[in-house]
């Protein structure tokens, strides 16, 4: 999820924890479970900053090992470290355990997205991602700030906010009905199917859709209960060509090619130079391809400038292949 969803999920969780009698309402103990909740739901995103560097980096690695299964367990630790600094009076067990928990929903809230985490880490590497809440749902924020409101003006927290996820709860279950039948209408129109990756989108009634199977690419919109194919693409495998190993080098499309799992390829050879072009299917805009890697190779097929990343336009992509350095 986003950071504002997290923060808010922050606040409901510190508000259920006055429904434990450890905690209560108006307790030191309370005020540092608070602190504990909203600092646990965001501490897995820590990973942010790895922006800073370069999109490479931070495909490469954002939800990953810090949403690890031993990151469950650390950051609780580190954060109600960081509270007994401040709070010397407060039951650290119940610190701890509401600071877990929201370690632990964060964690499993982003499994909903498309892009999903590495939750199974060190296990496994594989993303996991259900792909039916979009990383910014407007239900789920506004019926968390609904929920605050009400305990600003006098409500019980513990219940409103019990409340408040029993109706999250139903919510998901109807967004899972809704996948369902996205995916049985695309058995209908497809065939046979290799593999489905459906991405919400911020509207409650349209998903992004990319479709393998054997012989082509798929992609769709489901609108309205609809499901429309937009483009088709001859699925065509990666050539052994010197070009491609060259490009495959580049930390820019190892970083691409580790995060997308439906993508199409181009090459294209020019006087002086050669690109590599990979495109991700799964987020088309406004009849675009937005997120891509590229590679840039003089005629030695040495890496002369690289990207990987959203662009909405080729102008904007010259431009950030211009600034890369060689």
């Amino acid at each position: 999820m986003d950071t504002g969803t997290h923060v808010v999920m922050g606040v409901a969780l510190g508000g259920l924890a006055t429904l434990d009698p450890m905690v209560g309402i108006e307790t030191e103990t309370a005020a540092a479970v608070m602190i504990g909740t909203i600092i646990g739901s965001q501490a897995p995103d820590i990973d942010t900053i790895l922006k800073l560097r370069n999109n490479a980096i931070y495909i490469r690695n954002h939800r990953g090992i810090t949403h690890s299964i031993p990151a469950v367990f650390i950051w609780p630790l580190l954060v109600t470290g960081l509270i007994m600094f401040f709070f010397q009076n407060v039951d650290i067990f119940h610190v701890w355990a509401w600071t877990f928990i929201a370690v632990i929903l964060h964690v499993f809230v982003d499994i909903f997205n498309a892009y999903g985490t590495q939750a199974l880490r060190p296990f496994s590497k594989k993303w996991v991602a259900l792909g039916v809440i979009n990383t910014f749902d407007p239900f789920i924020f506004t019926i968390h700030m609904v929920g605050i409101f009400i305990w600003l003006f006098g409500a019980h927290p513990g219940y409103t906010f019990l409340t408040m996820y029993a109706v999250i709860v139903g919510y998901y279950i109807l967004r899972f009905i809704m996948k369902r039948q996205i995916i049985h209408d695309l058995k209908q129109q497809v065939g046979k199917i290799e593999q489905i990756i459906i991405s919400p989108t911020i509207k409650f009634r349209q998903w992004r859709v990319a479709v393998i199977s054997e012989k082509h690419f798929y992609v769709a919109r489901a609108m309205n209960g609809k499901v429309v194919i937009l483009d088709r693409y001859k699925r065509v495998p990666l050539p052994e060509t010197k070009t491609i190993k060259a490009a495959m080098k580049d930390k820019n499309i190892s970083a691409f090619l580790s995060f997308s799992p439906v993508y199409r390829w181009e090459v294209d050879e020019y006087k002086d130079h050669s690109e590599v072009r990979f495109i991700d299917l799964r987020y088309r805009s406004k009849g675009y391809y937005p997120f891509v890697a590229i590679v840039q190779l003089d005629n030695d097929l040495e890496i002369v400038s690289s990207y990987t990343g959203w662009i909405f336009s080729e102008e904007k992509l010259r431009k950030k292949l211009h600034l890369i350095p060689d």
